[in-house]
């Protein structure tokens, strides 16, 4: 979830680029995929209230994104990091050294624990990092125990925003200053293009996507010599996803164009929360009622219904004319608290009282996020969990 001031301009800069790659994705001769049905090489995609090793953030300075707010973000931006360190590590992307020393500043100010503060150099073009972060994923090979592995996706600007080429590099360099391995996510002779804003995993096999955005490739091409089988056994070679559940669509006002993350999560192995707005003269409602209804069908990896809980949704909010995608699914799970977007809305107490419920083992904080919102985007947009695995995963057990 982005929102760039110009992007009418930037939608005109990539046109004739991807006309051209869709022709050329149509002629290019296609391998016959496997049947999605496992995942080979033992790949895993955790869930992300599975134990972390640490959360990883990128420090906010992209104006266009944040006009007027970038100071009041950086305050959010230190609330969310404070709450996050009471459990974990934050591994946190600064551009250079100025800019470590801004933000240590800020967060000393704000009372956070710096000892629980990792930096990491590497320049970035915006703070997005739950889409042009590392994909960590769990891998084990016969006979050998879990470990942690980067599954090389591409990101290109959501398929509509040029100025990404630092951003498009991300994973691989912290993967580098990780040392871990880097796994090409190829399919066909293709690079796949895959954001984290665009799955939902539940850690045993099933993954949520929109229709809207992985398989719209004429609105905004992310994949476009693939077709929904395709990718599905791509998902489940790279991911362990053997059961895709899509969803239609994503908000509206959402340019991310249909990412799932502000629509529906995980929030156990067979528990989904989904976002409800009962209002009909709203946008949403007919869009969300399509969402709801798919998942009152869906079947989880072992053939059982998910137990289906319907979350709120705030008041619509506008900034400049355009409709924001403000939702409470954007929440982050965190090893000790789970951090809530709220909206100074009627519906905030009654979203953080259902997460209460749900996660009675963590805290669960509401974050202010009018000013976050202004960029796209909310919390689960600004964190990528890396999970602890083997003797990490082992660690963080015993702390809990």
């Amino acid at each position: 979830m982005r929102r760039g001031t110009d992007s009418h301009a930037r939608k005109r800069v990539n046109m004739d680029r991807d006309a051209a790659r869709r022709q050329a994705a149509r002629r290019a001769p296609k391998a016959s995929p496997p049947e999605p049905t496992a995942a080979p090489n033992g790949f895993r995609l955790p869930a992300q209230w599975e134990p972390h090793e640490a959360t990883w953030m990128a420090w906010p300075h992209h104006r266009t994104d944040w006009p007027g707010r970038l100071t009041a973000v950086g305050w959010a931006f230190a609330e969310i990091i404070g709450h996050l360190t009471r459990g974990e590590t934050v591994r946190l992307v600064v551009s250079d050294a100025a800019e470590q020393r801004r933000a240590r500043r800020r967060l000393e100010a704000a009372g956070v624990d710096l000892a629980r503060v990792e930096f990491f150099h590497a320049p970035t073009d915006r703070a997005w990092i739950r889409d042009s972060g590392p994909c960590f994923v769990e891998t084990r090979n016969a006979g050998s125990e879990p470990a942690l592995a980067v599954a090389g996706f591409g990101f290109n600007g959501w398929g509509r925003f040029p100025g990404h080429a630092r951003d498009a590099r991300l994973a691989r360099r912290l993967a580098g200053a990780l040392a871990l391995p880097w796994i090409p996510a190829t399919w066909a002779g293709w690079r796949l293009i895959l954001e984290g804003g665009a799955i939902e995993p539940n850690g045993r096999g099933t993954l949520i996507a929109t229709e809207e955005c992985l398989l719209d490739g004429d609105a905004q091409p992310r994949n476009p010599a693939t077709d929904r089988r395709e990718l599905e056994a791509a998902l489940a070679t790279m991911l362990g996803a053997r059961n895709l559940l899509w969803l239609a669509r994503g908000l509206e006002g959402d340019d991310t164009h249909g990412h799932v993350d502000g629509v529906c999560r995980f929030v156990g192995p067979k528990r989904l929360l989904y976002a409800r707005q009962p209002d009909r003269r709203d946008p949403d409602h007919r869009r969300l009622e399509a969402n709801r209804e798919r998942l009152a069908a869906a079947r989880l990896e072992d053939g059982s219904r998910p137990e289906l809980i319907a979350l709120p949704m705030p008041e619509p909010r506008y900034w400049k004319g355009a409709r924001l995608p403000a939702s409470y699914a954007n929440f982050y799970i965190g090893n000790e608290a789970v951090l809530v977007p709220t909206f100074n809305d009627p519906a905030d107490r009654r979203a953080l009282g259902l997460l209460a419920d749900v996660f009675p083992d963590r805290r669960v904080l509401g974050v202010h996020a009018a000013d976050l919102i202004v960029g796209g985007g909310a919390i689960h947009c600004l964190t990528r969990e890396q999970p602890a695995v083997g003797r990490a995963r082992e660690s963080r057990r015993l702390e809990r």
